[in-house]
C-alpha cells in the first residue's frame, strides 16, 4: 500500500543528565530532500542518519531535528573563562582608575570585563559514542512512528483515490447505453445531407463505403477497452508500496483515453459523461501529489 508524502514522528530519551528529543517531519517533494538540525559535535554522523532516512523516507522534503538539553545546566560544561586575559583587563582598568583617582567598584568592573572579547571561550565538546547510540535509538524510534504515520495517512488517501477511479469505470459503463443512438444519429446526418442533392441520386456503393469509413473513424470500442484496462491496472498497482510515480503515469494514460473518447463521441450525453470522467481524474491527480 502506498504511503503519504507527509508525516511526523517524535521520540524522547534520557541519557545521564541530558534529555534527547528527535523530531522528523516531511512534506511533498519530487525527490528526497533532507534537512538535518543536529548538535555540531555530531556533524560527522550525518551520513549515518541520511542512510537510515534514505531506506524509509524515499521521497519528500524531510526535516530531522535532534535536540539535547541538560536536566542540570552547568555553565562550566559550556564555557570557560580565560584567566590570563581576565587579569590583563582587570589590572589595566585598575591602573587607569588609580591614575584618574576614581574609586573602583570591583563588581561592576568584573561584569564589564566579562563582556569584553576573548574572556569567555566555549568548551570543546567531544563525541560520546554511548550518547550517540542513545541518539540513534531515539531516532529509529521516531522514524518508526513517522513511517507508521505515513502508512495510515496513505491508506486514507489511497481509499479516496480508488473511489474516483471506480467512478470513472462506472461512468464508462454508461457510455454503452448511448452507442446505438449515436451510430443512428451519424447515419441520419449523412442521409439528410444526401437528400439535399438536386437529382436525389447517388452511388449507393460509395455511400456504404463512406458510411463504413465514418463508423470506423468514430468507433470508440478500443478507447473504452483501453480505458477500462488502465483503470484495472491502476487499482492493482495501488496495492504496491511506493507506487505514487507509477500511478501518476497510469493516470496520464487514463486521461489520454478519456480525451480521445470525448473527441470521437459526437454525442451530447457522452460528452457530459466525459466531462464527469475528467473531473474525477483531476481529483485523482491532485491526491497523487500526496502519495509516496
Amino acid at each position: 500500500m502506498s504511503k503519504s508524502m507527509t508525516g511526523f514522528g517524535r521520540a524522547e530519551r534520557l541519557f545521564n543528565n541530558k534529555q534527547i528529543v528527535v523530531e522528523i517531519r516531511a512534506v511533498n517533494s519530487k525527490s528526497l530532500d533532507v534537512v538535518l538540525k543536529i548538535p555540531a559535535v555530531y556533524r560527522e554522523k550525518e551520513a549515518e542518519i541520511r542512510g537510515y532516512l534514505g531506506k524509509t523516507a524515499q521521497r519528500g522534503k524531510v526535516e530531522v531535528s535532534v535536540m539535547l538539553t541538560s536536566a542540570q545546566s552547568n555553565v562550566k560544561d559550556i564555557v570557560a573563562i580565560n584567566p590570563d586575559v581576565f587579569k590583563a583587563y582587570f589590572l589595566q582598568i585598575q591602573r587607569l582608575m588609580d591614575e584618574m583617582h576614581v574609586e573602583q567598584d570591583a563588581g561592576r568592573t568584573v561584569n564589564a570585563i566579562l563582556r569584553l572579547p576573548d574572556i569567555l571561550t566555549p568548551v570543546a565538546e567531544t563525541l560520546d559514542e554511548e550518547e550517540w547510540n542513545t541518539i540513534i535509538d531515539c531516532f529509529t524510534n521516531a522514524l518508526d512512528i513517522f513511517d507508521h504515520f505515513r502508512q495510515e495517512e496513505g491508506a486514507i488517501i489511497m481509499c479516496d483515490i480508488l473511489q474516483h477511479i471506480t467512478l470513472i469505470s462506472q461512468l464508462l459503463q454508461q457510455v454503452d447505453g448511448y452507442e446505438p443512438q449515436r451510430i443512428n444519429t451519424v447515419k441520419q446526418h449523412i442521409l439528410s445531407a444526401l437528400a439535399l442533392i438536386p437529382t436525389g441520386e447517388y452511388d449507393k456503393n460509395r455511400f456504404e463505403q463512406e458510411l463504413i469509413y465514418y463508423m470506423e473513424k468514430l468507433d470508440i470500442t478500443e478507447e473504452k477497452v483501453r480505458l477500462q484496462q488502465h483503470c484495472n491496472y491502476f487499482s492493482d498497482t495501488a496495492k504496491e508500496e511506493a507506487s505514487g510515480r507509477k500511478l501518476g503515469f497510469i493516470a496520464q494514460e487514463i486521461g489520454r483515453e478519456i480525451n480521445t473518447l470525448g473527441s470521437k463521441a459526437n454525442h451530447a450525453d457522452i460528452q457530459k459523461i466525459v466531462v464527469q470522467m475528467k473531473d474525477e481524474l483531476e481529483k485523482v491527480k491532485e491526491q497523487l501529489l500526496n502519495v509516496l
